[in-house]
Order: structure tokens, then C-alpha cells, then sequence
């Protein structure tokens, strides 16, 4: 599994994960205290915010939910804070069906259309005062109470800023993702390049819907191996590159580590495998003539739209922004004028305290302006930790006993080491991300996996708890004393 050329297919960065989404706290809350409702989950190498939503959506209206999210690219953690700003868009500033459409294109597509292109460059720009500002008050350590990247190396911090802008300003000349996706393709496929439309086939008959993935359609993945495409809710031309799928790889020229900019994600399990090849609507597994009704774009839209009508049952409706008047938004004020005061002029204190006022409430009026464009669900928090944070979590007493849920994807599961388990609460459960849906490795590879990440978990503590046949994942309870 370790290979390079092994695992070409699934990308050298992983843009969503290889399994469905998952309340990481189903198993663990039918077995705690009644009266423990504080709740922290650690997502190692999550990818994207599927098991977020879904941990949310389970939870009691008085549970308290704390989520821990550490990646191993910024460029990772710039795409999570993207689809998170869009789960969280408040009603006011974005329908549930538009938020829906524009959620999946951003999530899945290489080319986007040029609405839903404007609309990340404006969420750019709003991630990057998010990632940039600090607020006057010393209690605030980040502008919106759900997204917190204040734990995060300025270093790091600085790196998402520069992320952000080069979603608002691609650098020239602008990258053809059809070139690039085809690179990727024909890098794959070598000489099975030209009979690659019988390759994806393949894959999907033989692979995807041997494992239960029916609902994936034949023509909705070949257009998705042939140019990236993977959703298409709404009429118009896909012609824009996505450029939150695009990333720097590092690759050795003479002896030099040379970055090429392009696209290095999956190109062979699918975007669907998050959100669309699961669901408890019957309707949309009806099947005729041996094929399904539905396809995994419609159980995609289904599935989101049910977990946003969580996030807005949680949150209810943003709150009404009525900014302070002042000489920027005053409107019977003149551009270029300020008004006159008859007043005496200031004394040097006086003005400095104005000054130090005027910061304040500029940056509560930003806060504000995240308030009517985002919602806030009560007692839930999403901290972003440093790329380098996870073997230090162990020797700080924050961290001690805390957390119920520790998820792993199969991508960074060689990280976790026996020492994590001092973080882990009692009774705690441990999900782990198997090969089920890489698709690139043989079914003895697929099967020495699991054995390998049973054999890790055995290693820090965990024993094997009852869990569904064939799952994509192994779960884990914390072994008694």
C-alpha cells in the first residue's frame, strides 16, 4: 500500500474521503452517562467535512460538541474551512437548494460554472479575514464562535491566507484543467490509455458495484473519470477550473525539489463515496430491470440537504446586522466627506481613545457581518491544530482523557502510536478508514490492511467492537483494565 505507483490513482492528496460519512459518535453515546453531554472527537486526516456534519446532526440539544481536525496539507485545511463556511451560510444569505448545488460542485467537479466561481472567490475573501484578523478583545481568539484556526502556527496561518488568495487571483497563465486531469489519467492507465473507457468500466462494474455501489451510474463516473465532472445539478457550461482541487506537488529534478502546480487528487473511487452511496430514503433505491432509479448525485443532494436541515434546526436564523452609523456608511454623508462636528477639538487622550473605540467596533462589525452571513450552532466548536500537533497532544493536560471519538483515515493511520491513547476518554471509540474503496489495490492487499490496522489498534490499547460486514471502516472501544 505503500507504493508510489501502487496508489496513483487515489492521488498523493486526498480532497475527500474513501468512505460514506459517519456519526463518529453513534456507538460511543449509546454507551456513556446520560448526564455527560460535553462531547470532543479528534479527526486525523478526515479530508473533508463528512463526518463533521453527520456527528452534528446526531447530536441532543443540549450536547455540547467540540471537534479536533488535523490535516496533513494546509491546502486540506483550505478546503475544509470552504465547504464548512458553505454548510454554515445562513438561509438569509443562501438557499438550502442553492448551498446544496454550490456545496457538491466546489466538493466534486475539476470545472465549475462561473456563478458558483464567483461565489468561491467571495467565500475566499471572507476566509481570509477569518484566518487574518484578530479581534480587539482578548477573549475572542477568532471572528466566527464555529470555525477556530487561532491553535494553528502563524506560519500556517499565513500559508491559508496565501491559499485563499490564489483562489481569488489564479496566478498566469491560468492551468487548463482538462490538461491536467488528462495527464493524471493518461500517467494512470500508461499503455491502457487509448482502451480507457473499457478501464473505467472495470472499475466500475467489477470494483465499485461488486461492493455495493449500484447507485453509482455508468455515465455519470465515466464522465467523472474522463474530465472531472462528477455533478451536475444545474444547467450551464462547466468550463471554469476549480481552484480549490488545485495543489502544489514536490517533485525531485537533479537533485532538487521542484513544485508542479496541477491536479494530484483521486482520480479513480469518486467523489460520490461521501455523500451519495448511502441512505435511509427507500425511494431512491428502487430499482428496474435489475438498475437503479436514482443515481449517487441524487442520494448526494438528498443526504446533504437533510444533514443543512440540521445545521439550520441547530442554529435558527443569523441575526440581523444593523451597523453602526458613521462617516464609511452613513448615507446622507457625501463620498470623500466626513461629518462636521460642532464640538471642540479633542484632546490627544480623548482622540486616542476614540482611535482604540473605532478598532473595537470595526472589529465587532466584522464579527457582526459573519453573523448575518454564517449561522452559529450553540455549543459547537471546529478547531483547526497544527499539521505537527498530533505526537504532542499526549504530553499536554488539555488533551488528557478528552477525547470520546479518535478518527483515522487509512492515509494516516501509520501515525497513530500507543501514546495517544492518554488522550482518549474512558469508554472512548476508535474509527479507523480501511482500503474497501481504494480502488487500485487487489483484495489481498484490501484484507492485509485491515489485519495491519487491527494489529495497530491492538497496539494502543483498542480491541475490536461488534460492527457491520464489509464496512469501510474498523471500529474500536477502548480495552478495559
Amino acid at each position: 500500500m505503500s507504493g508510489r505507483m501502487t496508489l496513483e490513482g487515489a492521488g498523493c492528496i486526498t480532497w475527500w474521503g474513501f468512505g460514506p460519512a459517519r456519526d463518529l459518535l453513534e456507538k460511543r453515546k449509546s454507551q456513556m452517562p446520560r448526564q455527560q453531554t460535553e462531547l470532543n472527537v479528534l479527526l486525523v486526516g478526515s479530508s473533508d467535512p463528512r463526518h463533521i456534519l453527520k456527528t452534528i446532526s446526531g447530536l441532543g440539544d443540549s450536547d455540547t460538541l467540540h471537534v479536533w481536525v488535523i490535516e496533513n496539507s494546509m491546502e486540506v485545511v483550505a478546503r475544509q474551512l470552504l465547504l464548512l463556511y458553505i454548510s454554515l451560510s445562513a438561509p438569509e444569505s443562501m438557499g438550502m437548494q442553492e448551498k446544496t448545488d454550490v456545496f457538491l460542485e466546489l466538493f466534486g467537479n475539476s470545472k465549475i460554472r462561473s456563478e458558483t466561481h464567483d461565489k468561491l472567490k467571495h467565500i475566499a475573501a471572507r476566509l481570509f479575514l477569518l484566518v487574518t484578523d484578530t479581534m480587539a478583545t482578548e477573549t475572542d481568539t477568532h471572528i466566527h464562535p464555529c470555525l477556530d484556526t487561532s491553535l494553528l502556527k502563524f506560519k500556517e496561518r499565513d500559508e491559508l491566507a496565501r491559499i485563499f488568495k490564489q483562489w481569488q487571483h489564479p496566478p498566469s497563465p491560468p492551468l487548463s484543467m482538462c490538461k491536467v486531469w488528462d495527464a493524471r489519467v493518461r500517467q494512470h492507465l500508461g499503455t491502457r490509455y487509448d482502451a480507457r473507457r473499457g478501464c473505467f468500466d472495470w472499475d466500475l462494474s467489477m470494483k465499485l458495484h461488486d461492493k455495493g455501489c449500484g447507485v453509482i451510474h455508468k455515465q455519470d463516473y465515466i464522465k467523472w473519470r474522463e474530465s472531472g465532472v462528477a455533478f451536475e445539478m444545474r444547467e450551464g457550461l462547466y468550463c471554469i477550473a476549480n481552484q480549490s482541487l488545485l495543489s502544489t506537488r514536490l517533485f525531485m529534478q537533479r537533485e532538487n525539489r521542484v513544485g508542479a502546480r496541477g491536479y494530484w487528487g483521486d482520480i479513480v473511487s469518486s467523489p460520490y463515496l461521501s455523500f451519495g452511496i448511502e441512505t435511509d430514503n427507500k425511494e431512491l433505491l428502487k430499482t428496474e430491470n435489475n438498475q437503479h432509479v436514482k443515481t449517487a448525485q441524487n442520494i448526494s443532494l438528498d443526504n446533504l440537504q437533510k444533514l443543512f436541515m440540521s445545521l439550520n434546526i441547530r442554529g435558527g436564523h443569523a441575526t440581523v446586522f444593523n451597523p453602526t452609523k458613521d462617516a464609511f456608511n452613513d448615507p446622507s454623508i457625501p463620498p470623500g466627506e466626513t461629518r462636521q462636528s460642532d464640538e471642540e477639538p479633542a484632546s490627544a487622550a480623548d482622540q486616542k481613545e476614540t482611535v482604540e473605540l473605532d478598532n473595537q467596533r470595526h472589529a465587532e462589525d466584522k464579527q457582526k457581518s459573519y453573523q448575518i452571513e454564517l449561522m452559529n450552532l450553540p455549543r459547537v466548536t471546529v478547531s483547526f491544530l497544527s499539521l505537527d500537533s498530533l505526537p504532542k497532544l499526549p504530553v499536554k493536560n488539555k488533551y488528557c482523557r478528552l477525547f470520546n471519538a479518535v478518527y483515522f483515515s487509512a492515509s494516516m493511520v501509520h501515525h497513530l502510536d500507543p501514546s495517544l491513547t492518554q488522550t482518549a476518554a474512558p469508554d472512548a471509540v476508535l474509527i479507523i478508514e480501511l482500503a474497501k474503496y481504494l480502488l487500485d489495490l487487489s483484495k489481498e492487499q484490501e484484507s492485509a490492511f485491515a489485519t495491519r490496522v487491527n494489529e495497530i489498534a491492538k497496539q494502543v490499547g483498542f480491541v475490536p467492537a461488534h460492527a457491520k460486514d464489509n464496512d469501510a471502516y474498523a471500529v474500536f472501544t477502548l480495552q478495559k483494565d
